[in-house]
């Protein structure tokens, strides 16, 4: 790479991270918000549900399908046609004079959000073909996506502090005519000009299978199961396997299940899924941990969870420097290690901690993670070959998001049944706390506290059982990264 063409692909990377950066706070921003919009839409129970959760739906819905439309029509004119709607719906959703325009317009922002992060990885692996270049510029982009997640809560407060809640929306409106003016002088084209057309059956298959699996996971962590979450998820995975099947029959995939025979693929793919799955279920209790049991506003609990996100940035910008000296496996399952000596300090949570203690653990957990992030997303995409860059993409972001939709699930649930089998007299904690401020001091002072460590208690057995996942998947990986080092040597490339 001449001296030129690499201060390009840098540049073209920062304009890639101001998109990762911006697709992670889009997820966080709007949560803050929803209080106003409540107040001024008047939706109803399901309606605000849906405001959420739809753009979720659509967003990992539509990535396997708009990764491979990259691969044949370029994933840079994919980012650009994205942005461009991404920046109108954005415009839409701030001034939506309706709950039903608005959940319209969230709906098509998943879809133009899911061009994003596929079309910013499948770029990166494109400019930096170099597997220690690629590796740290992952690195960087997984940096943004924490990034992001960290500041959505101080950047939402404050927009929500002086303006309305659309303007928490119009934060995508300049990043995107940024990448409209910068795109196409910094970022290449790529595309598989051999591809044959896209196969419509597989993209309505990928739809049908992530949809109802995401949707069923989601009711799952909020209500517990029920048939209709149960018989959603079993339609999801059995469409999944049907579309499986019909990748395997197909000269021109949509998804290359060959790379699956691949050890070093599967098992980043897996280890992603895991990752995300203890890290999303810990960020889910955690928050509620800080506003029910620690009686903490939204915005403080955020502030008192963003520390966990630059642990993330430290492990995953730390992660390429590492594997210059040690197999990526061995600093993956360092990671984990390390990850689960986090959950094991969660584990000595009680109602009264002090908040010191919510913090060491959380940035334990999420610093040794961080290298796993960027690794593990590393290998996924360079595994791929340049024609099949953005399915490959697409698939190591819709991976971490199945992942986390089941560890808020599960592990929520885990939670859920231990505050049940307390015996506490309410459901949830939620509904103790509004029910003990119905009453005298004396009564909530009597209610209150036995709720608080049913529901602490709880998340002692979901941190215990995250601190098992992650010791078992570290070993798994190291003795896996042992068994291929003969083979791949220590290079960014090596197997995970």
């Amino acid at each position: 790479m001449t001296s030129e063409s690499s201060r390009r692909a840098w540049a073209g990377l920062a304009v890639l991270c101001v998109v990762a950066l911006l697709a992670s706070l889009e997820l966080t921003v709007t949560h803050l918000a929803l209080p106003a919009i409540d107040s001024d839409l008047r939706p109803s129970g399901t309606q605000l549900l849906w405001i959420v959760d739809v753009y979720a739906f659509l967003l990992a819905g539509s990535m396997l399908a708009l990764g491979a439309v990259g691969d044949r029509i370029g994933r840079r004119r994919l980012l650009m046609l994205g942005a461009g709607a991404y920046g109108v719906l954005s415009v839409v959703a701030a001034y939506a004079p309706s709950a039903e325009t608005l959940i319209a317009a969230r709906a098509l922002l998943g879809v133009a959000g899911a061009t994003l992060m596929p079309s910013t990885l499948s770029l990166t692996a494109t400019m930096f073909r170099d597997a220690r270049r690629r590796a740290v510029a992952v690195g960087i982009v997984i940096a943004s996506v924490s990034g992001g997640t960290a500041i959505g809560p101080l950047v939402g407060g404050a927009l929500l502090e002086r303006f309305w809640w659309g303007s928490v929306f119009l934060l995508g409106v300049p990043v995107m005519v940024l990448i409209l003016a910068l795109g196409p002088v910094l970022l290449p084209e790529h595309r598989n000009t051999a591809a044959a057309r896209i196969d419509v059956v597989s993209v309505l298959l990928s739809l049908g299978a992530v949809l109802p699996l995401v949707w069923g996971l989601k009711e799952i962590a909020v209500d517990g199961a029920g048939w209709a979450s149960a018989a959603a998820v079993v339609a999801g995975l059995v469409v999944g396997t049907v579309f499986v099947v019909r990748q395997q029959g197909l000269a021109d995939p949509v998804v290359d299940v060959r790379l699956f025979r691949d050890p070093a693929f599967s098992v980043a793919v897996a280890t992603l899924s895991i990752g995300i799955f203890v890290l999303w279920g810990a960020n889910y209790y955690l928050a509620q941990y800080l506003q029910l049991v620690q009686d903490l506003s939204p915005l403080r609990a955020g502030l008192w969870t963003a520390p966990s996100a630059f642990g993330v940035i430290a492990g995953s910008l730390l992660a390429p420097r590492l594997v210059r000296r040690v197999r990526p496996g061995v600093v993956i399952g360092a990671g984990l290690t390390v990850s689960a000596a986090g959950f094991v300090l969660l584990t000595q949570l009680t109602a009264t901690s002090g908040l010191g203690l919510v913090v060491a653990g959380s940035v334990t957990v999420s610093a040794g993670l961080g290298p796993m992030m960027a690794l593990a997303t590393d290998q996924v995409v360079g595994a791929a070959p340049p024609e099949r860059a953005g399915a490959a993409a697409a698939l190591s972001s819709m991976a971490p998001q199945l992942g986390g939709a089941l560890g808020i699930a599960v592990l929520g649930s885990v939670v859920a049944a231990v505050y049940r089998g307390a015996g506490t007299g309410a459901d949830t904690l939620g509904a103790a706390v509004a029910a003990a401020e119905e009453l005298p001091a004396s009564g909530a002072e009597a209610v209150l506290p036995a709720a608080r460590e049913a529901f602490t208690d709880g998340i002692v057995v979901a941190a215990t059982v995250s601190a098992v996942l992650a010791a078992v998947l570290a070993v798994l990986v190291v003795a896996l990264s042992r068994r291929s080092a003969g083979d791949r040597g220590r290079t960014p490339q090596a197997s995970v």
